[in-house]
């Protein structure tokens, strides 16, 4: 029986460390492609800093578009990632063990990448230096930037606590093959032998991150929709709009965890590990959020389209039967109603029916994002005609490279530490 259990345990080490061993053609054939994707967007953004905002198809009647939605998506993204294992972790879910790895560091590095976009939609990024000399303590932007920074530090410190275990495994074996990163591991591991007192300490540590990172997440996507909702535009001044970016944030980042899961999964050939039991909790998460952004979505509409003010009426007339309707019922049907109905049907909430769901869900939230943003600064508000958002090929590079960073920064990271939690699902399985 010990002896089972031991080999099993080497089983689950292998698998662990398995992205650590020497990677085949199909690794450096996605990284090539990403890094491709990437370079593809760094170039475009040189362009624009050249040429200005108007060759990524901004203008004095679109100046917000694309880079707005992707700075939302992609932090939302992150805050998926950081409560869903926060929650996990304080609710003492034994089930988690496999994929909370997983969503802390998509947390990290898609925050990471979504803050980018604040310093790529400005005209003149090298000046970004006068936030810190001369903030305007009244403005959103500036919270903004507070609220966001404090979420990084406390999202990379909710990631690097539960590694301290597994570096010491690293360490070990670092220190048998004599490799470079044997100094690296011995620092960050802090000296872990695994003893009652430093478990103690790291438990508790993990618990109070965990804990401060729920209101500090939330705060942050408060904060983001207060940039909009405090500029008084119609269709932005609205007090649901925090609670609507909140869940917004919780409903598209729990289906980016299942897609990143899923790819990684499949990629490193974890399937005895991460199961269907764990796509279908991560699913009715995303189910119950999808209800209540649909519910929220519906309280919006109904409140602006039954006073009918002077103000909204034309922006919700865009979105409902006018120029941006197609998109609009795109994102509810695609985006909201099809993913609901894939995972609450029994036939259909399997793996590949899971993962299609969330991947309707993510687009048809960017998409979304896009429609709060550009029918209210496309709205004249004296007349005149619609502005315009058109995205050229520069702010598509751009998106495109900013989405692929985020799987090649995650393969890179997973080539210095272990995938799975060793530690946790060692003392889980006990």
């Amino acid at each position: 029986m010990i002896g089972h259990q031991a080999a099993r345990w080497d089983e689950m080490r292998e698998a662990a460390l398995r992205p650590l061993a020497p990677s085949g053609r199909a690794f450096w054939g996605i990284a090539f492609v990403l890094g491709l994707a990437v370079l593809w967007g760094l170039v475009a953004f040189a362009i624009q800093f050249i040429e200005g905002l108007g060759a990524a198809g901004y203008s004095d009647r679109g100046f917000w578009g694309i880079y707005e939605a992707n700075l939302v998506a992609f932090i939302a993204f992150s805050y998926g990632g950081a409560l869903v294992s926060a929650i996990l972790r304080l609710t003492q879910a034994r089930w988690r063990a496999p994929i909370t790895r997983l969503a802390e560091a998509m947390a990290v590095f898609s925050l990471v990448v979504g803050m980018l976009f604040a310093i790529v939609h400005l005209g003149r990024p090298d000046k970004l230096f006068q936030m810190f000399l001369t903030p305007q303590v009244s403005s959103p932007i500036v919270w903004d930037f507070v609220v966001i920074a404090t979420y990084l530090v406390a999202t990379c410190i909710f990631l690097y606590l539960p590694l301290v275990p597994d570096l010491a495994v690293l360490r070990d074996q670092a220190d048998r093959s004599a490799g470079w990163l044997a100094g690296i591991y011995r620092v960050l591991s802090l000296g872990w032998r695994g003893d009652p007192a430093q478990r103690h300490a790291l438990e508790r540590g993990i618990n109070a991150v965990a804990i401060m990172i729920i209101p500090i997440a939330v705060l942050v996507h408060s904060v983001l929709s207060w940039a909009f909702a405090l500029t008084g535009r119609p269709g932005w001044n609205s007090t649901i709009l925090a609670p609507y970016f909140v869940v917004a944030a919780l409903y598209s980042g729990v289906a980016m965890v299942i897609l990143v899961v899923a790819g990684f999964r499949h990629g490193y050939r974890l399937h005895q590990y991460i199961g269907i039991k764990h796509f279908r909790y991560l699913g009715y998460l995303m189910l119950s959020l999808d209800l209540l952004y649909l519910y929220f979505t519906f309280t919006e509409l109904l409140t602006e389209g039954y006073v009918m003010s002077v103000e909204t009426a034309p922006i919700l007339e865009s979105l409902l039967i006018g120029q941006y309707a197609p998109m609009f019922w795109l994102f509810a049907i695609g985006g909201g109603i099809v993913p609901l109905l894939l995972v609450a049907i029994p036939r259909t909430r399997t793996i590949p029916g899971i993962v299609v769901a969330a991947v309707l869900v993510v687009l048809g939230m960017w998409l979304k994002r896009m429609l709060i943003i550009v029918p209210t600064v496309a709205h004249p508000l004296i007349a005149g005609a619609w502005g315009t958002f058109e995205a050229t090929w520069i702010a598509i590079a751009i998106t495109v490279g900013a989405a692929a960073a985020i799987p090649l920064l995650l393969m890179l990271f997973f080539k210095f530490v272990p995938i799975l939690s060793i530690d946790e699902m060692e003392e889980l399985a006990q």
